[in-house]
């Protein structure tokens, strides 16, 4: 039997070496040829379009390898709908769907493991949803007690990049850096400075009169 292997890490800070590592060793116990690996990093497992994992698709559809092993259900997928949809087709490519650490097999000869995966696919989705409230819930209690949410306010001169930009002719990167701030702001910023307008004052016309009677 061939078989690929799948893993999947929410944030570009974390790495896939542990799930991979287990996989590897599951793949080779069994005396299995190893098909490939696919490693999505920085990806959330609710979101059904995934690079690795749409590559997975295209060659499991191809019949490139006969089993998918992943370390857990939820690297693979946390929608319920998804993971339904996902598993229907590879069924119907003849492809077989793994979660090593759980036991789970969709191997027709283990149909018990079909219902365990729909419980736990929804046990996922359940999860990422009380996260998500968590997290609001904490936003808004931040926010009602005046504390700021969300990436702080860039404090910087708006003359020093019109100066950085017209006498010593700096490109927007190197104003960015040198100040601290995106190029895109430091464009901005020039451009709101260039098109402020400064009001001049309008003599009035008894002042006008009253040059002229002493001229």
């Amino acid at each position: 039997m061939t078989c690929a292997v799948y893993a999947r890490v929410s944030t570009t800070d974390q790495n896939c070496e542990m799930q991979l590592k287990e996989l590897r060793e599951y793949v080779s116990r069994r005396g299995w040829q190893h098909a490939g690996e696919y490693v999505d990093t920085g990806f959330s497992g609710s979101k059904a379009s995934r690079p690795a994992l749409d590559r997975l698709m295209t060659d499991a559809a191809q019949r490139k390898f006969d089993g998918i092993a992943v370390y857990k259900i939820d690297r693979f997928g946390r929608s319920v709908l998804h993971l339904n949809q996902q598993l229907a087709a590879l069924t119907s490519y003849g492809v077989r769907f793994i979660a090593t650490s759980q036991s789970l097999d969709t191997d027709e000869k283990n149909p018990t493991s079909r219902l365990l995966l729909q419980i736990l696919a929804s046990v996922a989705e359940f999860e990422r949803e009380m996260i998500r409230e968590r997290t609001l819930s904490g936003i808004k209690a931040a926010q009602a007690a005046g504390k700021t949410v969300g990436r702080p306010k860039r404090i910087f001169r708006r003359d020093e990049v019109v100066r950085l930009r017209d006498e010593e002719g700096l490109s927007w990167r190197a104003i960015g850096t040198k100040l601290g701030i995106p190029a895109m702001t430091a464009l901005d910023s020039y451009r709101n400075g260039c098109t402020e307008t400064v009001p001049t004052e309008v003599p009035d016309s008894s002042s006008k009169r009253k040059r002229k009677t002493a001229a």
